[in-house]
């Protein structure tokens, strides 16, 4: 990447924000700032063809390194509790400190936050036995597993988690289970699969009505079998996985909390994480705009500089508005879960809606103003263009999450009250 790719995210305390969490913030992006983004090129290259054993070992090496700095700082894991190694941050401590790990390329992944494993290490705490800690979440966080959280099936919408029929048969003191899954994350290095199914009978004619549960099954297990690494975006493949469970047999012990809970623990997971993800977004779009802008003010065409030009004046001011805009929708939207309003909903919905879409227009307007560069492997806008667009999909697509939205709207006043945009 050039020297422009490079350019610091400037973080400052924020006014409204106790010290704690301002600290936090500039700590982390100081890290950001001197360790990751001058580093991105080298931390995330592809292994290339003829790399001899000591440049690869030497990327390792300055990961590891990396590591141990965030360690000794006291900013590893922050969606952890302190007793299982992590900061034990609140929820908007947490969400804050995203935004300035998304500025960079994979900083998130050397702070100890690496999707699935993240999400499952929190649904585990949660919901996991002692046993199921000491056997599955200790190896998790000290990095000698891998997991996939499976749940989303090529035959039904993943929009409807009502329309799963991967089904749990009891047999004794073991679950039988059959389904196929696809887009199972992680698939290709887990070590087990978080897997979402229903309990039924064995004859049951109706695998869509009984009770859901999430079901540690580790990949090693017979009949488990990894189809692909399902190609997206037109690689060939990815480690996103389609799966088929066939007559698997694993414990009813592995079953993480009780029968009936599986559907409340993906929403503990998807209602969090979509915060997360708009918070991510708004990282990213920091850095898009920090790109835009120098580009813009740098690069010499027909006379002048871009940022001469009434166009890309025009486009520095709307991704302006929109990160914004994006910014503090979000926050609002993060401070009622941090008080456990129930109201939160509705704004998780619509965040999930707006966020993607305006990172995508920021992006967007990052490449038009980079030109041919800004399509290359050069920058990293390519990578937060398909990110951004991916994201109207993932947990949830904009429509369902506008259904909900007209709901609650529609509900509230067919109760005789207006809605309450002053909180």
């Amino acid at each position: 990447m050039g020297t422009v790719a490079r350019m610091a995210m400037n973080c400052k305390p924020v006014p409204t924000l106790d010290e704690r969490i301002n600290d936090i913030r500039m700590r982390t992006a100081e890290i950001v700032n001197d360790d990751i983004i001058p580093n991105e090129g080298r931390l995330w290259a592809e292994r290339r063809e003829g790399e001899s054993f000591h440049e690869r070992t030497a990327v390792l090496e300055l990961r590891a390194d990396i590591k141990e700095k965030v360690k000794k700082a006291g900013l590893w894991a922050p969606h952890l509790p302190k007793e299982y190694g992590g900061m034990g941050l609140d929820f908007l401590a947490h969400a804050y400190m995203n935004e300035v790990l998304a500025y960079a390329i994979g900083a998130a992944s050397l702070f100890g936050v690496v999707a699935p494993n993240s999400g499952n290490q929190s649904i585990l705490v949660k919901y996991g036995t002692e046993e199921q800690k000491q056997q599955w979440l200790m190896p998790l966080i000290d990095g000698t597993m891998e997991s996939g959280f499976s749940m989303t099936e090529p035959h039904n919408p993943g929009s409807d988690p009502r329309s799963l029929d991967t089904s749990a048969v009891i047999d004794g003191d073991h679950f039988v289970i059959n389904g196929h899954k696809w887009f199972t994350s992680n698939g290709i290095d887990a070590d087990f699969f978080i897997v979402m199914c229903r309990v039924t009978e064995k004859d049951a004619v109706d695998k869509k009505s009984g009770p859901m549960v999430q079901i540690i099954v580790p990949a090693a297990t017979k009949g488990v079998n990894i189809v692909r690494g399902i190609g997206v975006w037109g690689r060939k493949e990815s480690d996103h996985c389609e799966v088929k469970y066939e007559d698997v047999r694993v414990p009813v012990a592995n079953a993480l909390g009780r029968v009936g809970e599986g559907h409340q623990a993906a929403q503990d997971r998807l209602g969090a994480g979509r915060i997360f993800h708009c918070m991510n977004s708004i990282g990213q779009m920091w850095r898009a705009f920090d790109l835009m802008v120098e580009r813009a003010a740098s690069r010499e065409v027909h006379g002048g500089v871009l940022a001469d030009k009434q166009f890309t004046q025009g486009a520095i001011a709307d991704s302006y508005i929109d990160i914004q805009t994006a910014r503090l929708f979000t926050i609002h939207a993060a401070e009622k879960i941090d008080q456990g309003l129930q109201a939160a909903r509705t704004d998780i919905s619509a965040i999930k809606v707006y966020v993607p879409a305006a990172y995508t227009r920021v992006v967007d307007r990052a490449i038009q103003i980079w030109g041919a560069a800004g399509v290359s492997n050069d920058l990293p806008l390519w990578g937060m263009y398909q990110g951004a667009r991916t994201l109207r999909i993932a947990d949830g697509p904009d429509e369902v999450h506008k259904i909900l939205i007209a709901k609650n709207v529609l509900g509230q006043y067919a109760k005789g009250e207006g809605w309450d945009f002053g909180n």
